[in-house]
């Protein structure tokens, strides 16, 4: 009589949790812990059977340590994984516009049987140009009458312009460059210099990449400045002869492509045999010629790879997914843990009394 009394009180308590559960989620969620949790308790005729062999209450007590134990074990790992994939996430990003604000740069070498004339733009203010003559196979001839004008076979463009940094009018002399790289062709000019008010005497000279710019521009002067604008300017000096090796560096960015020249110098110190009378008059040398047949490209390539980045940050926001799906059943999970075991604690009391 005790024992129908005591099963029928358990059956009422289960259907009233039912319910309130019922009431309290939808139908069939969590139903797969919920089977798993009925399945691995007894049902309420072995219950009975091991609360009257005095063993019941310590089996469900450890059943429910362990069930708890391993609840919060699997919270630790998901709050492990989640924080794993914010910080991938974060990083991925950072990597991203990383490689996106800082290119790769790509160098090939490209040969060539010859280059375009080079505009070599000379500035010798009250300097004299005395000689310009091509020469081939990196030989020049000994000097004759050095000092007086010599015969040259330059071609060359006298331009006077308005500084694009300042207001002063500047006279510029531009000379037609080496082509013939392959014959080691080379370009021998002497400037005479009488006086100067200067205390460290030099002639300026810049470099850009074709003559025939000049030649085809419809206003010279503003050719002009603008190279002096983008491109460098570089000087040799009086009573040396100066050998220029020039190499022509191509840059591919993103935006926009420029062109470089890049050279190597040698100074040699000039033996000035002349009379006495005619050392004041200050000589300059200087050799034009390309270093080698090969120009430089760079090209500037993104490594950034936005696919990779969106399948990372796919898989991260999946994860986090799970990790808060799986936070609110286990939430759910204990509240249902919580429930039985009040139900089964008033049920002991219940019989106790």
């Amino acid at each position: 009589m005790l024992g129908k009394e005591r099963s029928k009180s358990y059956n009422e308590l289960i259907d009233d949790d039912d319910k309130d559960e019922g009431n309290a989620q939808s139908p069939g969620f969590f139903d797969d812990a919920i089977e798993d949790l009925e399945s691995e308790e007894p049902d309420d005729g072995t219950s009975q059977e091991d609360d009257n062999k005095g063993s019941g209450p310590s089996r469900r007590f450890s059943k429910t340590c362990l069930r708890n134990v391993f609840t919060v074990v699997l919270i630790f790992i998901y709050l492990l994984l989640t924080g794993v994939a914010i910080f991938l996430a974060y990083q991925n990003i950072s990597d991203f516009l990383e490689k996106l604000n800082n290119p790769v740069m790509s160098v090939t070498y490209k040969e060539v049987d010859s280059f375009l004339a080079p505009g070599i733009a000379l500035y010798p203010g009250k300097a004299q140009l005395l000689g310009c003559k091509h020469h081939f196979h990196d030989y020049i001839p000994p000097l004759v009458d050095p000092g007086k004008p010599q015969e040259g076979d330059c071609a060359m463009e006298d331009v006077t312009y308005f500084g694009p940094f300042s207001k002063r009018k500047i006279r510029a002399l531009v000379v037609r460059g080496p082509t013939e790289v392959r014959r080691k062709e080379l370009i021998f000019m002497q400037f005479s210099l009488n006086e100067t008010e200067e205390d460290f005497s030099a002639i300026t000279y810049m470099l850009f990449s074709n003559f025939g710019d000049l030649i085809d521009s419809a206003n010279k002067s503003i050719f002009m400045r603008d190279c002096e604008k983008n491109y460098s300017m570089w000087t040799f000096s009086g009573g040396f002869r100066t050998w220029v090796k020039m190499s022509l560096v191509k840059t591919s960015g993103k935006n926009n492509d420029s062109v470089e020249f890049r050279q190597e110098s040698a100074v040699v110190k000039f033996n000035d045999k002349r009379p006495d009378s005619k050392k004041s008059n200050q000589l300059f040398f200087a050799v034009f010629e390309w270093r080698d047949p090969y120009i430089q490209e760079i090209r500037l390539i993104v490594t950034a790879n936005p696919w990779n980045s969106i399948a990372i940050l796919c898989g991260c926001f999946m994860a986090l997914f799970k990790a808060a799906n799986f936070a609110k059943l286990t939430i759910q999970w204990i509240i249902r843990m919580r429930k039985r075991h009040m139900r089964n604690k008033n049920r002991e009391l219940k019989q106790i009394n």
